[in-house]
């Protein structure tokens, strides 16, 4: 439930201190339930900040007013679990929270970003959300994250996916903006067969496959999936990952600015592919499990140790070069990593408004951390000040 209470009713103003940030969680306005967006997420923040004593509300799109010293924004009730609305201080640090691309690709919502990321006096954490194809182009680029990075190309024609196809035996296609899971494809080839190319489409619960018996048939079937969709793929190499009986999984770190301003491993988790599904997703069917308990029945006591520092440090490695190459201010990140059965580290993907973690430590921590990295900055604003 939402109590509105318009400017008329002139509502009391939360005090700010000039000791502590004042933090405007960004969403989009709805004209239903008026604001967007995981509502337990935002109240989880709210507490947060009130426990660390700093002001935090949510503040849609619309009502964010770049030079009015007071915003219209919405807190959280505990004693009757009920959201008001009320008058804040101006924000020193906006989090944005918008919940999908199609909002943030709006045109007002655009202009108002655009404008908010130039105002000196207001940080902002995670401009946008990342696109698939930038990130493995970044990535790339760099001597020291290269070597994480499957081979990964524009999916433009058939040409360019039967030579793909000639030098990697599993490829995963995916949508330059996907999320969750949604829409992502495999295709293998197994020349023995009537039929060789094999198509695997995930679906919100499980999958469809689909067998070509040549490459226009393969191609075709491929644009009707992602013409459904309306996104541009990329295909990438697939990668023989560990297994833990029989099934593979993946790896879900996040890494988050700590209270001075460095990027830091917040935790890993792991996610097990679910029966008949292409992804870990655990919406789409996988499960989570132990990281360290995974690799310990794989790789055994020492090498699991290397395997873990490894990915501690390969996320940092790349946190920085993406933060580097997105040329703007980023505060905290989540990334699919795999491991193969070598043990060697893969970079997947990377998400700037990571979902909450069911991890509780991680949960708890990823909270703190992002009021961590605000009093941070919020205390290097004051010494310039003074300075």
């Amino acid at each position: 439930m939402i109590i509105p209470q318009p400017p008329s009713a002139n509502p009391s103003i939360v005090e700010a201190t000039t000791e502590k940030p004042v933090v405007a969680i960004l969403t989009i306005d709805d004209n239903i339930q008026l604001f967007r967006g995981n509502r337990s997420n935002f109240i989880d923040l709210i507490n947060t900040g009130q426990q660390m004593g700093i002001v935090t509300y949510v503040l849609t799109v619309k009502n964010l007013k770049l030079h009015a010293a007071r915003v219209l924004g919405f807190t959280f009730r505990n004693e009757d679990e009920t959201w008001v609305q009320s008058w804040f201080p101006r924000p020193s640090i906006v989090y944005n929270r918008i919940p999908q691309r199609e909002d943030e690709r709006l045109p007002r919502v655009k202009k108002k970003l655009a404008a908010l990321s130039k105002q000196t006096d207001i940080r902002l954490f995670n401009r946008r959300f990342f696109n698939k194809w930038s990130l493995f182009q970044w990535l790339n680029d760099n001597k020291l994250t290269k070597p994480y990075i499957p081979e990964t190309k524009r999916l433009t024609d058939a040409i360019s996916l039967s030579n793909l196809l000639k030098k990697h035996q599993l490829l995963y296609l995916k949508p330059v903006r996907g999320k969750a899971g949604v829409g992502i494809m495999t295709v293998t080839v197994q020349p023995e067969k009537k039929l060789p190319y094999r198509l695997q489409i995930q679906e919100e619960k499980g999958s469809r496959t689909y067998r070509s018996g040549t490459m226009k048939r393969l191609w075709d079937r491929v644009v009707r999936q992602s013409d459904v969709l309306g996104e541009p793929y990329i295909a990438q190499q697939g990668i023989a990952l560990a297994t833990a009986n029989n099934r593979p999984f993946d790896l879900r770190a996040l890494i988050q600015k700590n209270g001075i301003g460095q990027w830091e491993l917040s935790g890993i988790g792991a996610r097990v592919a679910g029966d008949s599904s292409i992804t870990t997703h655990v919406p789409r069917g996988g499960y989570i499990d132990d990281p360290e308990k995974l690799l310990l029945s794989i790789f055994g006591k020492e090498k699991t140790g290397k395997v873990l520092g490894k990915v501690r440090s390969t996320t940092l490695t790349l946190a920085k070069q993406i933060e580097r190459s997105a040329h703007s201010r980023l505060c905290e990140m989540s990334m699919d990593l795999g491991v193969d059965t070598t043990g060697h580290v893969w970079f997947f993907e990377a998400n700037s408004k990571p979902m909450k973690f069911d991890e509780l430590h991680i949960r708890n921590k990823s909270l703190e951390r992002i009021f961590q990295y605000s009093l941070y900055l919020h205390r290097k604003k004051q010494e310039l000040r003074e300075a």
